[in-house]
């Protein structure tokens, strides 16, 4: 019995931990995808402080999305076919994890790579 109890203990600690988001990912998907436009880079993620970043990230990142999506910009139109896929979608959680560790008040700075 208590075999059983250890390996559905040591389950469902492996499965929590690879279904978090990843920091490294949502580094990885700004370079690739906002550096771009965003040329300040990384500092340009303490722009906002936490509490923003997670209202723009909120149900999958809809309000960034929208943000692009609507803007007049041009570069801003250009991420448009992006922001309306469904890889943006599915990085999202990955995006908000790095945007909000690197946030204005996290204390934290990004690698340069």
């Amino acid at each position: 019995m208590n075999k059983f109890f250890l390996f559905l203990f040591s389950v469902l600690v492996l499965t929590s931990l690879t279904a978090n988001a990843a920091i490294y990912k949502g580094q990885r998907e700004f370079v690739k995808r906002c550096i771009k436009c965003h040329k300040a880079g990384q500092s340009f993620v303490a722009t906002k402080k936490k509490r923003e970043w997670k209202k723009l990230m909120a149900k999958k990142g809809k309000k960034l999305a929208e943000i692009h999506i609507n803007s007049n910009d041009r570069k801003a139109k250009k991420s448009k076919r992006y922001f309306e896929s469904r890889k943006y979608i599915r990085k999202t959680k990955h995006l908000k994890q790095f945007l909000m560790e690197y946030a204005q008040d996290s204390g934290n700075v990004p690698a340069c790579n």
